[in-house]
């Protein structure tokens, strides 16, 4: 199928306002009269409150409001569970909790009336690791979690772990019992913070009216509001959000942080409060990727076929589960694999601790299980003697296999288009996995596999033709760096066949739509994406009828190319679409325009990714350097070449990240590393090549039969390094990330190891 824009690398609409500092950022937005907030955080992991002295800080001079939790409502907050305070309640679960609250008249003077709070804490005892909070003696820290609004299932007893996720397939039991081998093995993941450049930012200001109007780099504006809604005693259509460009997000902008507390100061304070999060903030109190420790049972026939698997996966959620937008982390339910398993069962536990409360990250969930699975997968495969290539071959579900995951409720669904073995053999090619390896140095290869389905809900698209010709599209969907909107603009030029330069686009406030599910999960191109093909075919619609009454010709003749309408074979009597536009103005008063929303799940067709990294270990030191990476998708049509290959790079950075650096560490509840000095990302130096292999797999789920792209190459990348690494020197890593320390360590132990298994000489022994 050959196309005049989609599928063709347009530059991002948004680019030159970027380049040029125009673009409007949370951070940017000013109102007359504005104050700047600021919270007093705990310096204790968990403590009492016994009492808040805020007399100094309410007579120092240009503060206009301080608030303590006795100032507030005491509804909780959340994005799906409720069980966080605006400000702390009696006690506090970590560090970095906020206890107190200023709006004053500069960022100076908020700090200075900050530090004039004092606070007087009894210290309570404290848990920090999720398997210890799940045991006996362990402090509840939420004694009223059974009157939570938003639990996935009724608690019939105060417990720290609040969500269970359960799914299974088959006999698990019987499974095992029938299988020949059985293999298990136990991995840890750390502390990921998101790593976005623009922290979080929110002012709020109540009008005359009485209604609350927000700008806030959130992605998810309708929920915030119902959030707002909720804390504040308000229904949603007195609260507004204002679209601003998001600067950064991989999943972390979709929570409320600031935004109730600043509602409370600017409802108190009579005026605009602004709220600005520094790093320090961002990475003591901000929603990190969970901590996880994930253990993976496998039952495997003498023949190399998987045929059980129990999966336990627990999730440190820290002090608060309000930041997680579902029950639990979906991508827990990938603990399968891609894997034909006839029996499975996964258990999923979200568990609270005193430690900074997690949230979203680029594929949440997904990134922590799939590095166990896709390690434990190697292991089996090496315990057994076989190729790790041929062992994934031989197990890839095909189409029509049940979902991995099992059933929940409902019957599973069956897959379409299923690519799992195409994408593995072009990713062995791409890499040379049959080749040798360099003889004399530590070098290895390591591979991974995994797949990915777009999330489902609703988007709606509004498109727009003004008597000039001028096409606009109206979205709810704001800018979080992806190129979605670009994709959108190229949607309706392709629709309308005019240059994507002449569609322009326009990013809506709350107030007009009932609801849109936001940005997350892969899903704009797939909702607001339909939306958007909808929107713009039903105007060509109304544009043929316009077309067909004036040039009195049968609606199914009339075409449209290069921006006109005409009968068949007579381009002579084109109509240019302004010139429509205009006269349809004229007869209504009101410029032509279409609406569309698109509700969607989860589709049936999944996308796969196979990966091969190649590293090099110094024996000396433990350092791991990744020389090469392949990185195979199977992809149908790619709408935007120039993006989806930037979707790819950037979640391959992040996945490397994930794999040998970043850490937030805490210690006891503590983040010690708080600067971007101290929390290591990825630089370019530390890149290395990475070649990309395209798989056409026919049919996708997006508008012109596209895939998503977003998250695919990020879960593979550290299982395909861990599984490098025992490839070149024998040592298996199991909790991330690889660091040289961890490496060197095992290398020794495998000397010793060797030492202790080698028999002694006679004169060693009479020594």
């Amino acid at each position: 199928m050959s196309f005049i824009a989609v599928s063709q690398s347009v530059p991002r609409g948004e680019g030159p306002e970027k380049v040029t500092g125009e673009t409007v950022y949370a951070v940017d937005v000013s109102r007359p009269g504005m104050l700047w907030g600021k919270a007093l955080r705990s310096p204790f992991p968990h403590a009492r409150i016994l009492a808040i002295d805020i007399s100094k800080a309410k007579g120092l001079d240009g503060v206009h409001a301080v608030l303590t939790a006795k100032d507030l409502p005491t509804a909780l907050v959340g994005r799906k569970l409720r069980d966080h305070p605006v400000l702390a309640q009696a006690r506090v679960r970590f560090i970095g909790e906020k206890v107190a609250a200023v709006a004053a008249e500069s960022p100076e003077i908020a700090e200075e009336a900050i530090r004039l709070i004092d606070v007087e804490y009894e210290e309570l005892p404290a848990v920090f690791d999720p398997l210890e909070a799940l045991g006996p003696g362990a402090p509840i820290l939420h004694p009223d979690l059974a009157s939570y609004q938003g639990l996935s299932h009724p608690i019939n007893r105060a417990s720290n772990g609040f969500d269970v996720l359960h799914r299974r397939k088959g006999d698990v039991v019987r499974g095992f019992a029938e299988s020949d081998l059985i293999f298990e093995h136990t991995f840890t993941t750390q502390l990921m913070h998101q790593g976005y450049l623009e922290p979080h930012a929110c002012l709020v200001e109540v009008d005359r009216s009485g209604r609350v109007q927000i700008w806030a780099n959130n992605k998810s504006p309708y929920y915030l509001r119902e959030q707002v809604a909720d804390v504040a005693g308000l229904s949603p259509d007195q609260i507004v959000l204002h679209p601003c460009t998001i600067g950064g997000d991989f999943g972390g902008k979709g929570d409320f942080m600031d935004v109730p507390l600043c509602y409370h100061l600017a409802r108190v304070a009579g005026r605009p409060v602004k709220m600005i999060m520094t790093y320090t903030e961002e990475l003591m109190a901000g929603n990190p990727r969970h901590a996880s420790v994930v253990t993976v049972k496998t039952g495997v026939k003498k023949d190399g076929r998987m045929w059980a698997r129990q999966t336990e996966v627990v999730f440190n959620a820290g002090a608060y589960g309000a930041f997680v937008p579902t029950a639990n982390l979906g991508g827990s339910r990938y603990s399968g694999g891609c894997y034909r398993i006839p029996h499975l069962n996964l258990v999923s536990r979200l568990v609270y601790t005193n430690s900074v409360p997690c949230g979203h990250m680029r594929a949440p969930g997904e990134a922590q299980v799939l590095f166990a699975v896709e390690s434990h997968t190697d292991m089996i495969a090496r315990a057994m003697g076989l190729d790790p290539y041929e062992f994934r071959l031989q197990n890839a579900i095909q189409d029509g296999d049940v979902n991995s995951f099992g059933e929940s409720g409902t019957q599973p669904k069956g897959f379409r288009y299923v690519k799992p073995r195409e994408t593995l053999r072009r990713a062995a090619e791409a890499a040379g996995w049959n080749r040798p390896l360099r003889r004399g140095r530590a070098v290895g290869r390591g591979m991974s596999l995994a797949h990915r389905a777009p999330g489902g809900g609703v988007s709606t698209s509004t498109i727009r033709i003004d008597s000039e010709g001028h096409v606009t599209i109206h979205t709810p969907v704001w800018d979080t760096g992806t190129g979605a909107q670009t994709i959108l603009r190229q949607i309706v030029a392709e629709e309308l066949t005019i240059p994507v330069g002449n569609v322009h686009l326009e990013e809506l406030n709350t107030d007009a739509l009932k609801f849109d599910s936001g940005v997350g999960a892969g899903r704009v191109t797939y909702l607001a994406g339909w939306a958007t093909v909808k929107a713009a075919r039903e105007l060509k619609r109304k544009l043929v009828v316009l077309a067909a009454s004036l040039l009195e010709c049968p609606q199914q003749q009339i075409i449209l190319e290069r921006g006109q309408l005409m009968p068949q074979g007579r381009r002579e009597n084109a109509i240019p679409l302004s010139s429509l536009a205009a006269r349809a103005i004229a007869s209504s008063g009101e410029p032509l325009q279409s609406q569309c929303e698109y509700r969607a799940e989860e589709p049936d067709i999944t996308s796969f990714c196979a990966q091969v990294a190649e590293v090099e270990v110094d024996r000396e030191t433990g350092q791991v350097q990744v020389l090469k990476m392949v990185t195979a998708h199977d992809v149908a049509n790619i709408l935007n070449p120039v993006s989806h290959q930037g979707q790819i790079d950037g979640a391959f950075v992040q996945g490397l990240g994930l794999a040998l650096m970043e850490q937030l560490d805490c210690e006891e509840g503590r983040i010690s590393t708080l600067s971007l000095g101290e929390y290591k990302l990825p630089n370019i130096r530390d890149l290395p090549k990475l070649t990309t292999v395209l798989v056409d797999s026919g049919p996708g789920s997006l508008p012109y039969d596209g895939k998503g792209i977003g998250e695919a190459s990020l879960a593979p990348v550290a299982p395909a390094i861990a599984n490098a690494i025992e490839d070149a020197v024998g040592v298996r890593i199991t909790d991330l990330p690889i660091t040289a320390e961890k490496v060197y360590r095992g290398l020794k132990l495998k000397e010793k190891e060797a030492r202790d298994a080698t028999p002694r000489k006679n004169t060693e022994l009479l020594a």
